[in-house]
């Protein structure tokens, strides 16, 4: 671990965050343009996520399967929204071979005589190979509703990237389903958007608005957006993740009919929904402090770490030692992540310094005066606050705490939320909050792209969603003065 001092959040956010993910040992760059080596600790997280998530999607009856990494160009073309939405930021694989350079030996070059009859699409989302398989699955209503996920990665040649937040490759999972109606389809997409809310609240620790994306704002191919929203802690909005209902428009596109009861034939209704590697992102900028990461217990690779504090006597190292590996067994029993650091080659104060910086929910010292009357030092993360604890109970306390610092982190993520959320009626005012508080501003829209596209190039605020429909007939958008069509989330983003 470095030296250096990480950037105040105060200071340079932008730079406080690059410092965390390359000295909390989360990612680092890649020899190739645009992507990144997540680390162990980094994948830990994901893993941990992946884990959650993947058993909320089997209780809602979804299963897993895997599609290929490749498009060929013609069924990338077949929905043309869909196509023309991700168009610009495609890798295409033309030839599938090299050769020796004849003029540079010990170079390789394209083989011309390679070249593919038809360009390959590098998935960047697997709509078009999916529903070109599902073609082949559904005939009958009795093969419906079909629910499935895949994990995989993508690719999205981005031109500006950031670690986690935007990179050329990422890991995400993305569900496609197929419904007999527009009912069943509906419901799926609501249903999946209450799952990544709830993986938001009860795991990342972080709260999120649900709305629907505005029409100008929605999934290419889509008919409707659903997206849950989170606050960073400068003030700016994160997309966490979308459900996007798609009406008949891919199964029209790749001929996916099925025969209902009736014997009639019919396009069947989708749903696509994906969240990524983007939430480790989203759970730094949330939670994290100037002396490192913050992690809910309930997603960090490690709860607990227990630091023997070494002397000189053997025999009381020994005893440090065993007393160390008894509370790690204990914890265990309580299905708590737990590591023992038993390395004598570094000084306390630099462990405790690194295991802040890792985002360790709670570190515990064992040292032999307090050992001697039965104690034992913990520190919790998030407070920083420290006391002594009786080592008979340690497990239970420990436990306990550990739910009391998933619960704290989510409270003031919470309290922040809500201090940096205005409703506004008065243009003057929006254009104020936005540009000196920042944070989240509620106010009407007349449902007009022109008058959001006014609205971000005077202020660089969005719409994140919309979080009613307006009823109230005297109830006016913030920046027109005409009737309002919907109460939405205005909010810098990123």
């Amino acid at each position: 671990m470095s030296n250096k001092k990480i950037s105040s959040r105060e200071e340079d956010y932008s730079q406080w965050y690059n410092d965390l993910v390359i000295r909390g040992n989360l990612a680092d760059y890649s020899s190739v343009r645009g992507c990144m080596v997540i680390k162990p600790h980094g994948y830990a997280i994901w893993e941990n996520m992946k884990d959650a998530l993947d058993k909320m999607f089997k209780d809602t009856g979804h299963v897993n399967a895997y599609f290929p990494l490749f498009v060929p160009k013609h069924l990338f073309e077949a929905e043309e929204k869909n196509a023309e939405g991700f168009a610009k930021e495609c890798a295409v694989v033309t030839h599938y071979r090299l050769k020796n350079d004849p003029e540079n030996p010990g170079k390789l070059i394209v083989d011309p005589e390679a070249k593919l009859e038809e360009e390959l699409i590098v998935r960047p989302t697997s709509e078009a190979i999916i529903w070109s398989t599902y073609k082949n699955w559904i005939q009958s209503y009795r093969d419906l509703p079909l629910l499935i996920n895949q994990w995989a990665n993508v690719v999205r040649w981005e031109m500006r990237t950031r670690l986690f937040l935007r990179t050329a490759e990422f890991l995400w999972q993305e569900g496609h389903t197929a419904h007999a109606t527009a009912e069943e389809a509906i419901e799926e997409t609501e249903r999946m958007l209450d799952v990544y809310e709830t993986f938001a609240r009860e795991y990342m620790a972080l709260p999120v608005y649900k709305g629907v994306k505005p029409e100008h704002e929605k999934f290419a191919g889509a008919e409707k957006t659903y997206t849950i929203e989170a606050m960073t802690q400068d003030k700016q909005a994160i997309q966490a993740g979308t459900s996007h209902y798609l009406g008949q428009n891919f199964a029209k596109a790749f001929d996916v009919k099925f025969q209902n009861k009736e014997g009639v034939e019919e396009y069947v209704y989708a749903t696509s929904w994906g969240v990524s590697t983007r939430l480790i992102g989203t759970l730094i900028m949330a939670h994290s402090d100037d002396e490192g990461l913050i992690l809910p217990p309930k997603l960090a690779p490690i709860q607990v770490v227990i630091i023997p504090l070494f002397m000189k006597d053997a025999a009381v190292n020994n005893m440090l030692i065993e007393k160390a590996q008894e509370l790690k067994n204990q914890l265990l029993s309580h299905n708590i992540k737990v590591k023992v650091d038993l390395d004598e080659s570094k000084r306390p104060g630099f462990k405790f310094a690194e295991y802040e910086l890792l985002g360790m929910p709670v570190r515990v010292v064992i040292g032999p005066r307090d050992l001697e009357q039965g104690k034992i030092e913990i520190c919790r993360r998030d407070t920083k606050e420290k006391y002594l604890s009786d080592l008979m109970h340690a497990d239970l306390h420990i436990n306990q705490l550990l739910v009391d610092i998933q619960h704290n982190i989510y409270d003031k993520a919470l309290k922040f939320r809500t201090d940096n959320t205005f409703e506004v009626v008065d243009y003057e005012e929006f254009k104020d909050v936005i540009q000196h508080k920042g944070g989240f501003v509620i106010a009407y829209w007349d449902g007009l792209e022109e008058t959001a596209n006014k609205i971000k190039t005077e202020t660089k605020a969005t719409i994140r969603c919309i979080i009613q429909n307006n009823e109230d007939s005297s109830k006016l958008c913030v920046y027109s003065k005409n009737k309002a069509k919907h109460k939405v989330i205005f909010a810098e983003n990123y």
